[in-house]
């Protein structure tokens, strides 16, 4: 499944370190997601959800197309 996270990212101004301090997910699992080496649809809900609220976004908006 495709995801949103580097464009909302990048919307939201951030790059991948910020985002990876903002959120608590380690820089490169936002790196593997966003280059797509890791699955964000099978990534755990906390993990989504930490990522989401980093972006000021609803965890679904990283999946969508």
């Amino acid at each position: 499944m495709s995801n949103n996270m580097k464009e909302l990212r990048q919307a939201a101004g951030l790059t991948q370190a910020q985002l990876a301090e903002k959120s608590g997910v380690n820089v490169r699992m936002v790196q593997y997601y966003e280059n797509g080496f890791k699955d964000l649809s099978k990534a755990a809900f906390e993990t989504g959800l930490k990522i989401a609220e980093a972006l000021g976004c609803d965890p679904r908006d990283l999946l969508r197309k």
